[in-house]
């Protein structure tokens, strides 16, 4: 066990998150710089590590640190934990590093029983206030540390409303709250096996066991691998004394933002509720009221927030998340943490911060990350098609977390993950969500709930992953047992279409179009800071003009793959290409390569219009040829049929359709191999039928020519892909050279083009000096690369094994995902330094997906590469991780200095 395990409010900093947790450093801070914080102590993370290190048992001397500061907060107080007459409450809360709302477990208003709720009335004067607290504890407590569910109290609690006929908690009245309470101890026992704990130092040792076990509940272990957060950091627990929000008219809770997290404008958002605990605001158990009718609600104690915020926002220089408590119009600060945020709020925050001048240019970068970039370019709803069609929304709710989507309805979370992960676009309607549904909704295209505001739960997560979510949504009726929701008359059951509208609340039935969001602004603001930032070109992934001139709005700056296959693979393209594999004679492959031609040639005029004078970077035919080919085991099944049918009909034409199917099925038996990703492709193809790949670079050349004649400048840069061994690519740009030569003596026109090669084989990194003689760039095929590196079959790997590998941590993520550094990456780097050492002028790229990987560009940096390729609505990504690896570095390089 450490040291010290307990660290008292006024011990700790803002920058002690590591020990303290989030929560807890941040208590520390607003204390010390004299904000009404209700005291409290924290027990660090290094207890949590301890706990899980020793099989889930507590270190045996902590409960007695706890003790001591516990008589701290008693001195501070004039209360005393546990005391009948003059008792000391508690919250107890978790806490980790990095901020993880909902996931964990807190428990409110710890150290009551029958002896305590008798001091607390004494103390109070409001025996209704007290047995209202006694019950919230008995739930919580119960849910979080004896295992019985939470929606089981709600269950008898509502039961009770309704057979007194009020709609409201606040309407029961104190015999109601005693009773319930009652019936509350009686569930526990019938379903735990035991009585309530009533020792409040037996509640606090169990609870602060049960807050380190959340740390490794589901919907924890989810966040975290959604957020790639390091499992092994721990919480900390956070030890809080009580002040109460649920004391009648003059007290109240909330959560509040010091601007809009969802736009990013400068002005308070949150909510708050009058007479209520913390919960009933964040969990959506009563819709709450928004933070402005707090001024008439409690002015005095409003203007004292405001202050409050403010000084927080110029302290932490960041958008805050704060949560407060009025007790008898005395305010109370419980939590402040860098808030989270929509794309359009990260990107609006960052640039009117920096322009403020509370944050430099290089914070800003620093402050947006890849999601909130992916975020931004949400699709919305096509307002014209509403109004050409007169369609009108089915019902409104709370605009919670911004964009639109489309889905089919889902009422609980396990079938949302079911259905959205194999493929099915959903919706998931609840009547509020909790943190058990967070498998769920990262499953769902949105988020509908009927009950809670834009500070709960479902609005909260979906923010924070960008789901499009509409909350407090309160004309739709939720019937989870019969599958269906209802709005007036109108019934939506499981499986119908709905569109829902995260930016004005709206939901609408059946499908609405979405329109592709546009890009300008701050976000135009913060893409030329990125740009004078960083050092990285980027380009995109584009096989058409279309695709290149999207890649061109979100800033591309040439195309770095453009796979040629792509083309041949279009309907009316694909049987002329058959008839080239399966001719039979040197002429008909000439005259179908002749047909192809003019079609390639067409493709690449577009592109080179399109980019207008950026590189192009054109992939030569990789795939094996029998990809182009109807599938053998289709084919079988078909020939087996006829056969059939000669044999039982005897038609001459059967007969004749028999024959043309039974050749082709020979012919592409005779293509057919045990392992086509390392048979006959890419520069291996080339070499055996050099005809494709002379007829596609003589395409490219000519299309080069002819744009250039129309005044667009060109810079074609020629691929061979799949290289292993350099007299493969010496063999293969011979020939293309000459071809080249021919093109541009026979045009009479110069042209910039270059012959390179694609990077996807060991073989090709470990030998790079001798094939950078014959290379004028490189461009690492991370895809393939990954694949032969490792011996995985990617397709095989991800649907068999990987995900399983990355949840039990054989691997810290999915290697095609982000860049395996210390494998792969080590090849690379040896390929970049023998090339660079050959050829210093040798141009260097990744075209992988990896180029859209914000980890796996900060190695690209690193690594001295001069471009990232990616596909183009990663783009801006691209840009915003190439500049923060700049900011970085240069970070950094003062540090060391």
């Amino acid at each position: 066990m450490p040291e010290k395990s307990v660290y008292l409010f006024r011990e700790g900093s803002a920058d002690m998150r590591d020990l303290l947790g989030g929560k807890g450093a941040n208590l520390c801070e607003m204390t010390n710089i004299g904000l009404p914080v209700p005291p409290g102590f924290i027990i660090t993370t290094d207890v949590c590590r301890d706990f899980y290190g020793e099989g889930g048992r507590l270190p045996s001397n902590l409960m007695d640190e706890v003790r001591v500061a516990m008589e701290d907060i008693e001195r501070d107080l004039g209360k005393k934990f546990g005391d009948p007459a003059n008792p000391l409450l508690v919250s107890v809360r978790s806490g980790s590093k990095f901020s993880m709302p909902g996931m964990m477990d807190t428990i409110l208003n710890l150290g009551l029983n029958k002896d305590t709720l008798q001091g607390i009335i004494a103390a109070s004067g409001n025996a209704r206030f007290a047995w209202d607290a006694y019950r919230r504890f008995i739930m919580m407590f119960s849910d979080v540390v004896l295992d019985v569910p939470k929606r089981s109290f709600e269950h008898i609690l509502h039961s009770y409303k309704k057979s007194k006929g009020v709609e409201d908690d606040t309407q029961l009245s104190e015999q109601d709250l005693q009773e319930i309470a009652r019936q509350f101890l009686s569930h526990v026992q019938a379903n735990a096996g035991r009585e309530f704990p009533s020792d409040p130092w037996s509640q606090l040792e169990m609870a602060v066991e049960a807050v380190f076990r959340s740390w490794n509940n589901d919907r924890a272990i989810v966040y975290r691998r959604q957020e790639r957060i390091p499992d092994d950091i721990g919480t900390a627990v956070n030890v809080q004394a009580m002040v109460y929000g649920n004391m009648g008219d003059d007290s109240g809770t909330g959560v509040a933002f010091t601007r809009d997290p969802a736009t990013g404008e400068k002005v308070l958002y949150g909510e708050f509720l009058v007479n209520a605990q913390g919960e009933d605001v964040v969990a959506g158990i009563r819709t709450p009221l928004p933070i402005s009718q707090m001024a008439d609600a409690l002015p005095e104690s409003y203007k004292e927030f405001i202050t409050i915020c403010s000084k927080l926002e110029s302290h932490y220089r960041d958008m805050m998340d704060l949560e407060f408590t009025v007790e008898k119009k005395r305010l109370f600060m419980l939590q402040c943490r860098v808030g989270k945020r929509t794309g359009a709020a990260a990107v609006r925050l960052a640039v009117e911060m920096a322009n403020e001048g509370l944050i430099s240019k290089e914070a800003a970068i620093q402050r947006v990350t890849a999601s909130h970039l992916d975020q931004l370019l949400h699709p919305r709803i096509d307002e014209k098609h509403l109004e050409d069609n007169g369609t009108k929304p089915l019902a409104t709710g709370l605009a919670a977390s911004p964009g639109a989507a489309v889905g089919m309805v889902v009422f609980d979370a396990d079938r949302a993950a079911e259905w959205g992960n194999s493929g099915k676009k959903v919706i998931l309607v609840r009547d509020e969500t909790n943190p058990d549904d967070v498998h769920g909704m990262l499953a769902a295209q949105g988020i509908l709930t009927a009950r809670g505001g834009k500070t709960s739960h479902a609005a909260v997560v979906a923010r924070g992953f960008g789901i499009p979510c509409v909350a407090g949504c309160e004309a739709i009726n939720v019937d989870l047992q019969s599958r269906l929701f209802s709005v007036g008359g109108t019934v939506v059951k499981e499986g119908a279409w709905i569109t829902i509208d995260g930016s004005t609340g709206r939901v609408y039935l059946d499908k609405i179009p979405l329109i592709d969001p546009e890009v300008g602004g701050d976000f135009a603001v913060l893409m030329n800071w990125c740009d004078e930032a960083r050092k990285l070109r980027v380009r995109a992934n584009a096989d058409n003009p279309r695709d290149a001139l999207q890649a061109l709005e979100f800033g591309a700056e040439g195309i770095g793959l453009c796979r040629t296959e792509h083309m041949f693979f279009e309907r009316d393209r694909l049987p002329i290409v058959q008839q080239m594999i399966l001719a039979e004679t040197d002429e008909e492959r000439e005259l179908a390569l002749d047909k192809l031609l003019g079609m390639q040639q067409r493709d690449f005029e577009g592109i080179f219009e399109a980019m207008a004078g950026k590189p192009v970077t054109i992939r030569l035919i990789d795939p094996p040829l029998h990809e182009f080919l109807p599938s053998y085991d289709e084919l079988l099944e078909q020939v087996v049929e006829l056969r059939l049918a000669v044999h039982t009909l005897g038609a001459e034409s059967i007969k004749r359709v028999l024959e043309d199917k039974e050749k082709m099925l020979k012919l592409i038996e005779g293509m057919r191999e045990s392992n086509p990703m390392l048979g006959l492709r890419g520069v291996r193809l080339s070499i055996l039928f050099p005809g494709i790949v002379e007829m596609q670079t003589k395409a490219i050349l000519q299309a080069a020519v002819k744009v250039k004649k129309r005044g667009v400048e060109t810079q074609p840069e020629i691929m061979i892909p799949l290289v292993g061994h350099v007299n493969e690519l010496k063999t293969v740009r011979e020939k293309l050279e000459a071809v080249a030569a021919s093109v541009v003596e026979e045009m009479g026109e110069q042209i910039p083009y270059t012959f390179g090669t694609m990077i996807e084989l060991p073989r090709a990194c470990l030998t790079a000096g001798a094939i950078a003689e014959y290379a004028q760039f490189f461009s690492f095929g991370t895809n393939d690369l990954t694949q032969t590196t490792f011996g995985y079959s990617r397709d095989d790997a991800e649907g068999k094994f990987l995900q399983k590998y990355v949840e039990m941590k054989v691997l810290p993520a999915n290697p095609f995902e982000t860049l395996d550094q210390s494998g792969v990456g080590r090849l690379m780097k040896m390929c970049v330094d023998d090339a660079r050492q050959v050829n210093p002028k040798l141009k260097l790229g990744i075209c992988g997906e990896h180029g859209g990987d914000p980890a796996s560009i900060e190695f690209c940096h690193k690594l001295g590469l001069d471009y990232v390729s990616c596909s183009p609505f990663r783009v801006p990504i691209a840009r915003l991780a190439a500049a923060q690896a700049a900011v970085s570095d240069r970070v950094t390089a003062v540090v060391d200095k």
